[in-house]
């Protein structure tokens, strides 16, 4: 079958690692089932795995992907002994990209993991991952947009409501707009009733960001008309010290990335002065996205889409992620 795979590893020259060909077809096993892949969404940690971090060179030859959207091609029996069916074949699916939170389809005692990094990603024309992973596509998006929902998305939703546990009437600051953490974060805050702040260099991304429903956009730096209550950070060390001063004391910064550098100034004494909280967050739960799903749908959510590209065109989908022009999320289609 034909995927985007990473051939090896560099951390120097990741995209040198990139390929599209063939790649062996999804192995059976118990408890996992296959999906025929429409579309899969590119993140950050897809260019990560190229460099080797979180996928051991050994592993390579490694289809990439987390997160996809796509077709059931086997029922999945539950239940008793009557095995009734709650999936079907030829259902529309989203694809929680955890593997090994909870024991569910893979071996007793192996470590947590993402798609791509010890297993095969989505970014294939067919995927196998554990039954468990497997929920039912919002019936408001198409394919595309619910590919970016296992990443971005989840991401956002558990920074959000798990990490930060904002609540309506909030306010929270969202760091680097233009981000698929970013917008989804703006989107899902807006939608919760919260006040919403978005800061980016970019006036263009400003300007779109309070078309996504934020309330104040800021240029990074800027003074805010208030102290927030949270700050959702995936930028690093270029927003760090503007996310430990928009804080409020006892408020807490939440944080998935660090795609401008992982070595910011501490700022340790405005942290501990203050009583600021630091969550780290690296996705979240079968449970979230579950939540997550149904959220989207009940408020009739759209992700952002920036390009959609084929997989012949996967090295250039690539390389406009790796240089940051980008505004939602990029989607790969087989």
């Amino acid at each position: 079958m034909r995927a985007v795979y990473a051939q090896g590893v560099d951390a120097a020259h990741p995209l040198a690692m990139l390929r599209v060909g063939e790649m062996p077809e999804p192995q059976s096993q118990p408890y996992w089932s296959t999906v025929a892949v429409r579309a899969a969404s590119l993140n950050h940690h897809d260019l990560w795995s190229l460099q080797g971090v979180g996928l051991a060179a050994e592993r390579t030859p490694m289809i990439l992907g987390t997160d996809a959207a796509g077709v059931l091609l086997d029922d999945i029996a539950v239940g008793g002994a009557e095995h009734a069916a709650a999936w079907r074949a030829g259902d529309r699916v989203a694809i929680y990209g955890v593997i090994g939170t909870d024991g569910a389809g893979v071996g007793p005692g192996e470590r947590r993991s993402m798609l791509s990094e010890r297993y095969p990603g989505t970014m294939a024309q067919r995927v196998a991952v554990p039954s468990a992973n497997i929920m039912a596509a919002p019936a408001n998006l198409d394919d595309d947009e619910v590919a970016i929902l296992g990443t971005s998305w989840l991401t956002a939703y558990a920074m959000l409501f798990g990490a930060a546990r904002v609540k309506p009437g909030d306010t929270v600051l969202v760091q680097g707009a233009g981000g698929g953490v970013s917008t989804a974060a703006t989107q899902l805050a807006h939608a919760a009733g919260l006040e919403v702040f978005v800061a980016s260099r970019s006036p263009a991304k400003r300007e779109r960001a309070l078309g996504l429903g934020a309330d104040g956009a800021f240029d990074i730096g800027a003074r805010l008309p208030h102290k927030v209550d949270a700050v959702i950070e995936s930028v690093g060390r270029a927003t760090w010290p503007h996310s430990i001063r928009s804080v409020r004391p006892g408020g807490v910064i939440a944080v998935c990335g660090a795609t401008t550098g992982d070595q910011p100034g501490a700022e340790l004494t405005r942290i501990f002065f203050q009583d600021i909280r630091v969550q780290g967050v690296t996705m979240g739960t079968r449970e979230d996205f579950g939540r997550l799903l149904r959220f989207v749908e009940h408020a009739d959510l759209h992700p952002v889409i920036d390009h959609v590209y084929d997989f012949d065109h996967a090295a250039e989908a690539f390389a406009r992620m790796r240089d940051g022009d980008v505004f939602g999320n990029i989607v790969l289609r087989p």
